[in-house]
């Protein structure tokens, strides 16, 4: 068993075109429909598939843009998150959480796409124990 994410946008074809610029995508398939729109399109982040659906709100299929906000982030782990990260604030993007080094051992920054979808960008730098991330967790958050 495994999971594939499947975000709605209000135009998919216009949205697997900025994934592909920002992000690196490959599209792998996409399903067209009459008048020049696009259904679904398959995208792969490296290894991972994303099906990216245009919006149809008579069917209730909505993109956080209609919505007002989304609770999901995507992670995107990658070798270099600092030139991922420069290379989605060119193609439009938005920093929520700046890129930094965190205590959890990655770099890590977030980001909103212009079809307000979040993503997270991260690069593993090193290896924290368990119980150092949990005691950084609770002096950050509130450990009661």
């Amino acid at each position: 068993m495994f999971v594939t994410a499947h975000i709605v946008v209000p135009d998919a074809g216009a949205a697997a075109e900025w994934y592909a610029l920002a992000f690196g995508a490959v599209e792998e398939s996409r399903i067209p429909l009459p008048g020049g729109g696009v259904m679904t399109v398959e995208l792969r982040f490296g290894d991972d598939p994303v099906h990216v659906a245009s919006e149809f709100p008579d069917a209730g299929i909505v993109s956080p843009l209609t919505v007002g906000g989304t609770a999901t982030v995507l992670q995107l782990t990658t070798e270099d998150a600092d030139a991922l990260w420069a290379r989605a604030l060119e193609a439009g993007a938005e920093p929520r959480h700046e890129l930094a080094d965190q205590f959890w051992g990655e770099r890590h920054g977030q980001l909103t796409d212009p079809f307000g979808h979040r993503w997270n960008v991260a690069q593993r730098i090193r290896d924290v124990p368990p119980e150092e991330v949990a005691a950084a967790a609770a002096q950050i958050f509130g450990g009661g």
